[in-house]
């Protein structure tokens, strides 16, 4: 398992039912961690994390060495290295998503604003962590974030080209797919929190919290959408020579015109791993080799329990996390076989787990319900601190399609 924060952890865990798992790079909260780089460990399966190394073309790296990887090569990975590509092929494959433009040149982007109304959204077209996203009403606010990106003042390198797309209204939902080249799996669908604050107010980040199932997210949707959206994205990837073996992460918002694709990535979500993982009944080793072999089967069964996830962060989270803080109480809340603690941003000072990261862990509770779920994780929280410890208290308080 390539990575280090709370996903992986998640994936670790989840694949140590059946499999002996090390984590590479992993973190001082991740018992299977290891130093030792990927190419130098030798494996049956090999699982990439975050979006950087597949990128990067580590996958591609690791199959010419003849290993069985599960994560797309690099040029799979655009989907996700490069906004404007990924529409490109949205466009392609028939796929709904909302009107867009990708620019370099500020008058152009500020023509494209001035033809659009309502809510604007303005993305950096490389990676940014899950940050580079500003979704706004504001037309001034819109165009000064386009001139920060192009500038380099924002993200860098990733911000010089923007992806400018007319916003869309309705619940967004996650579902994450399992795919081998030629066809996908669908895996139970998610709904995560992107801002930073309850009620969904202040700036996005990389996902304070998630909720599974999602009582709007039906069988028929979720087919639905594998028809659509999946299938044919895949079909367009080989039209173009590439074969994806990896999961591909569909953000899709449940508009009143149906649902739109708002992204692609592709790796596992991070914080919806950490609660549609735990309720999978089947062997997630055996799924996920048989993707990377291209041999895929009927999709995975997941048990009728519900899962909650709450991420605690720190102080300054997302602009400037403050770190070095001791962490108290992440033991104590996981104490119970319902609660589980995911490790992301910690590192380790003494005999103590301290801050290293924005967001630091995710509390993930399981119940029959996503009512006891739900009190289950923040009980869980409860038990936890460190100066300045900042989470939502929202959580699926209120899941998208359920019975008032």
């Amino acid at each position: 398992m390539v990575g280090s924060g709370g996903r992986e952890h998640a994936l670790a865990q989840v694949l140590g039912r059946s499999a002996e798992v090390v984590v590479t790079p992993g973190n001082p909260g991740i018992p299977e961690s290891v130093s030792e780089p990927p190419e130098e460990i030798e494996a049956d399966l090999f699982v990439i994390g975050p979006e950087a190394p597949l990128v990067d073309g580590l996958a591609d790296r690791l199959r010419h060495r003849g290993r069985l990887v599960f994560g797309p090569g690099t040029d799979g990975a655009r989907l996700e290295g490069s906004k404007a590509w990924m529409k490109e092929v949205l466009v392609e494959a028939g796929v709904p998503t909302a009107r867009y433009g990708a620019f370099t040149d500020r008058a152009a982007a500020r023509a494209f604003l001035d033809r659009l109304d309502g809510l604007f959204v303005v993305k950096t077209d490389g990676l940014a962590a899950g940050k580079g996203v500003l979704v706004t009403g504001d037309r001034e606010e819109a165009d000064a974030a386009v001139a920060a990106y192009l500038s380099g003042d924002a993200f860098g390198d990733a911000g010089r080209r923007v992806v400018i797309e007319q916003g869309l209204t309705g619940p967004e939902l996650s579902v994450l797919a399992v795919c081998d080249g030629t066809t996908a799996v669908p895996l139970a669908p998610a709904q995560d929190f992107k801002r930073l604050g309850d009620g969904d107010s202040g700036p996005n980040t990389g996902g304070m919290g998630a909720y599974s199932p999602v009582p709007v997210a039906t069988e028929r949707l979720v087919d639905d959408l594998m028809e659509e959206a999946v299938l044919p994205t895949l079909a367009a990837l080989q039209s173009r020579g590439i074969d994806y073996r990896g999961v591909l992460y569909c953000g899709l918002m449940l508009t009143p015109g149906g649902p739109r694709v708002l992204e692609y990535n592709v790796r596992f979500g991070d914080p919806e791993t950490q609660v549609v993982l735990p309720r999978m009944v089947d062997d997630l080793a055996d799924l996920l080799a048989a993707a990377a072999a291209g041999t895929l089967g009927d999709p995975p069964a997941f048990d009728d329990d519900a899962a909650v996830t709450v991420v605690c962060a720190t102080e300054g989270y997302p602009a400037s996390p403050c770190t070095g803080d001791a962490i108290d109480g992440a033991e104590a809340a996981s104490d119970s076989e319902h609660v589980t603690v995911f490790y992301s941003g910690v590192d380790r000072s003494g005999d103590h787990l301290v801050t290293a990261g924005g967001r630091v862990l995710a509390v993930t509770g399981k119940g029959a319900t996503l009512a006891e779920a739900r009190d289950r994780a923040y009980a869980g929280v409860e038990k936890i601190s460190w100066p300045g410890m900042h989470h939502r208290v929202d959580i699926a308080a209120h899941p998208t399609g359920a019975s008032d």
